[in-house]
């Protein structure tokens, strides 16, 4: 994949993209969740590679787009928006895992007419309704949770909470590596608070596909994507033995109802 980078709201975002030859079929996006990196999907980006347009991308203030300045899911938003307008890319099928569902959302609803479809992988919507004041008051105290944790023990437990196999163990283990405990903190943080002061209600005005995990036990995510499905009426497939990193624990299904979902939409 081609290496590129764009002048984001916060500092420079980095992207990663493969044009075969003579496609005339969708591109996709894939955005990866919380301390991870653009190598997510690369069990994604090895079956789509070779037919559709392909984007992988280091959310801001993840992986190579560091450091960033005023990080929000409006700011992230904009910024995939100016990657597509420098790809030339007027429409598009996002793909996203966990957190990566906000920025995607959030894409979504800034810019409607650019968006074929949404298939969410172990994610939660935005939506005021969802999120009691519990929730929301647990995601503050993310941080001071984490600090408890030593550096070996914190990476230790988030790459194993997420994973059924030995690939999403490993991978997860890999993407937290270069991150020292703070920045690990740090992230997570912002991007829970972030979350907490940008929901909203929004509509998505495209066809929407929700993959669950069997063993997706990660917070509420379980309860929040069986939620969203019963109050919009969007399909939720269950990934069968895969925890919350589904697409790296049963990347055949996933990739599977992906692309079926994606040549339904085709014509949307």
């Amino acid at each position: 994949m081609e290496h590129k980078t764009i002048c984001g709201a916060g500092g420079e975002v980095h992207y990663w993209i493969e044009r075969p030859q003579n496609t005339h079929k969708s591109a996709i996006v894939f955005t990866h969740g919380l301390t991870a990196d653009h190598t997510m999907f690369e069990k994604q980006v090895e079956y789509f590679r070779n037919e559709y347009i392909v984007i992988t991308w280091d959310v801001p203030m993840h992986g190579l787009s560091v450091p960033y300045d005023h990080f929000s899911y409006e700011n992230t938003a904009r910024d995939l928006n100016s990657i597509l307008e420098q790809e030339l890319i007027e429409k598009v099928c996002l793909v996203w895992m966990s957190m990566g569902g906000y920025p995607s959302q959030m894409f979504a609803h800034l810019y409607p007419e650019k968006v074929q479809c949404f298939i969410g992988i172990d994610t939660t919507p935005f939506g005021t309704e969802y999120y009691s004041k519990s929730d929301l008051w647990w995601l503050s105290k993310v941080k001071p949770m984490a600090k408890l944790f030593t550096d070996k023990l914190l990476r230790k437990s988030m790459a194993k909470s997420v994973s059924m196999t030995d690939y999403s163990y490993k991978k997860m283990t890999e993407m937290l590596a270069p991150l020292s405990k703070e920045q690990i903190i740090e992230q997570m943080d912002i991007a829970y608070g972030k979350f907490a002061q940008e929901n909203m209600d929004l509509q998505l005005n495209c066809p929407v596909l929700i993959l669950l995990g069997d063993k997706d036990n990660t917070g509420k995510v379980k309860q929040y994507c069986k939620a969203w499905a019963k109050k919009t009426g969007y399909p939720l497939h269950i990934i069968e033995n895969a925890a919350h990193f589904s697409n790296g624990d049963n990347p055949q299904q996933v990739n599977s109802e992906t692309e079926r979902f994606i040549r339904q939409t085709d014509t949307y």
